[in-house]
């Protein structure tokens, strides 16, 4: 059956696409075999080659063996955006194992999980959290600790002495430029980048195939520690393979890489999908919109992937007038809806038809997406290639007449195939629906009558701080532990910049009633990712409590919701 959204299908693509039976690694291999002096990576006017792009990663795959990393073993790789990423990431492919990837900004509780939960035993990272990797390997009992710790600075990839538009700016030098001391690892050996890439040793043969494991990363949810995402090189490639035809990229292609690529979207839309283009990744390590503004007029930039937040940031910059956006024919993005204001702006001085798009951790970036020529504003858009996308009742799984909310539930080749050790999730996770596997999202939807999505509200306990997913869950289990806190509530609260911000709703423990807010939040700071941390902390003598005692979170967010 013909579906709704298929009038506005761009005649140019196919519906659905066949997954290629190769491994990841292979797209870089073809890359460098057919681009071999052709620029890959672009870091504060450094460039790679897509030949010193395979060589580097071979090098650091001979390293990972020799180090007794085998097929299937699970790698962390814990980085802000930095060629060093790109190379780890497919060093650890290309060694036959999977990619764990983490974001930079946990703090030493945070990542135990990350080397305890995925039995991993070898992580890279850069000098800068090194420290904290190594605090959280040295808290675990012997058995779990990290056994080696690769460590490359981020003057491994660029020239320090650079000048220029494309040096790092004034604010970032201190930390770009410091050259960390390696640490100790207590049960273990830590290794320079620099060492590990002049070893020589040989990699292993490449043995695995479409169907072996090649990523694993984390996302939270409504109870509990972050599950992890088992992703097979097939579901990964086929939303890179189907990326690269929806956005029409090519060799000629220059890529904006701002957005995380420890993020799924990072990861799939932006890093894999211009390597199998053998486009150009122009890589910057976190936002700052001056140095977008002069890297996309410098460099030519012609595909932006970004938050919209990004977006607003950059048009609201003093020196705007000055950037050259010419050259980019392709911007879209997600993790929050675009307002309808500055989309309008981009279209009227650009021609630029900003596209949003949705996809989760568990649907490797896009299971919808807007199509160019017919984007909508404040839109998921439409299922993404090879996608079949429902709204179903939560409850009776029956499918929602049109324009009727109720759950989205997805059907492709991009999803998942199950969590991580959590056969109980994984269950739940999916349903029979028509006689296929559909991944029930959580999000709750409509379907307009020309087959577009719509979100209308959220089925999960989720916070969306400009793009970022906080589960006050994960949040609150780390809260329980500081010394002053008997209970803790997170709920969100409105943010004029940030769309929504964490709120903590605390009791104190008798023995600490003179605790302050701002102990409070610097504790977090310590112990979690800076987009984690309650913005504002609110003291109270009782949580609301069912009959049953579950803390009542809604009535908390109600209040905090009604009081704006």
């Amino acid at each position: 059956m013909d579906r709704p959204h298929y009038k506005f299908w761009p005649q140019r693509l196919p519906r659905s696409i066949t997954v290629p039976a190769t491994s990841l690694w292979h797209n870089l291999a073809t890359a460098a075999e057919r681009f071999p002096d052709k620029t890959a990576l672009v870091f504060f006017g450094s460039e790679t080659s897509y030949r010193e792009l395979a060589e580097q990663v071979e090098r650091l795959a001979g390293q990972l063996h020799a180090l007794g990393v085998k097929r299937g073993d699970r790698v962390v790789l814990d980085m802000q955006n930095c060629p060093q990423l790109v190379i780890a990431h497919f060093a650890i492919l290309r060694a036959n194992a999977v990619v764990v990837p983490v974001n930079p900004m946990n703090r030493a509780e945070e990542l135990k999980h990350y080397i305890t939960d995925p039995d991993a035993k070898v992580a890279i990272t850069t000098g800068d959290l090194a420290p904290e990797l190594v605090k959280a390997s040295d808290a675990l009992a012997p058995g779990e600790r990290l056994a080696h710790l690769i460590v490359t600075q981020f003057t491994d990839a660029f020239d320090p002495d650079a000048q220029g538009d494309e040096a790092p700016p004034p604010g970032w030098r201190d930390w770009l430029l410091t050259r960390h001391p390696l640490p100790s690892l207590a049960g273990g050996r830590v290794m320079a980048w620099t060492e590990a890439l002049a070893a020589g040793h040989a990699p292993p043969a490449h043995a695995v195939g479409a169907n072996d494991m090649a990523l694993l990363p984390y996302t939270s949810g409504t109870t509990g520690l972050p599950k992890g995402c088992i992703h097979h090189h097939s579901s990964l490639m086929h939303n890179a393979y189907a990326c690269q035809l929806w956005g029409l990229s090519s060799s000629e292609t220059v890529v904006l890489a701002v957005v995380p690529m420890f993020h799924i979207t990072g990861t799939v839309s932006v890093l894999h999908t211009a390597i199998m283009s053998a486009a150009t990744l122009v890589v910057m390590p976190r936002w700052d919109r001056e140095v977008a503004g002069r890297l996309i007029s410098r460099r030519k930039v012609t595909s932006w992937t970004n938050i919209p937040t990004m977006v607003i940031d950059l048009l609201g910059s003093p020196n705007f007038a000055s950037f050259d956006l010419s050259s980019l024919v392709h911007i879209g993005g997600g993790g929050a809806a675009m307002p309808q204001a500055v989309a309008q702006r981009l279209y009227e001085q650009y021609g630029l038809k900003y596209a949003e798009g949705y996809g989760l951790t568990e649907t490797a970036a896009p299971s919808h997406t807007n199509p160019f020529d017919n984007p909508k504003q404040q839109c998921l858009g439409i299922p993404f290639i090879s996608t079949d996308a429902r709204v179903v009742d939560p409850d009776t799984l029956q499918e929602m007449p049109i324009g009727e909310s109720g759950e989205i539930i997805i059907h492709g080749p991009e999803v998942f195939q199950g969590y991580w050790k959590r056969p109980d999730a994984t269950e739940a996770a999916f349903v029979e629906f028509e006689g296929k596997r559909f991944f029930r999202s959580g999000d709750m939807g409509r379907m307009d009558e020309d087959g577009y999505f719509f979100i209308t509200d959220r089925l999960k306990r989720m916070i969306n701080a400009s793009g970022f997913k906080v589960w006050p869950a994960e949040v609150e289990l780390l809260m329980f532990r500081h010394p002053a806190i008997q209970e803790a509530c997170v709920i969100s609260t409105k943010d004029a910049y940030r769309g929504e911000s964490v709120k903590a709703v605390v009791v104190l423990r008798a023995t600490h009633k003179n605790t302050t807010e701002q102990e409070i939040i610097d504790w977090c700071r310590e112990n979690m990712a800076v987009y984690k941390i309650p913005r504002t902390v609110q003291f109270v003598d009782v949580l609301p409590k069912s009959g049953s005692g579950k803390v009542m979170w809604r009535l908390l967010q109600e209040a905090e919701s009604g009081a704006k």
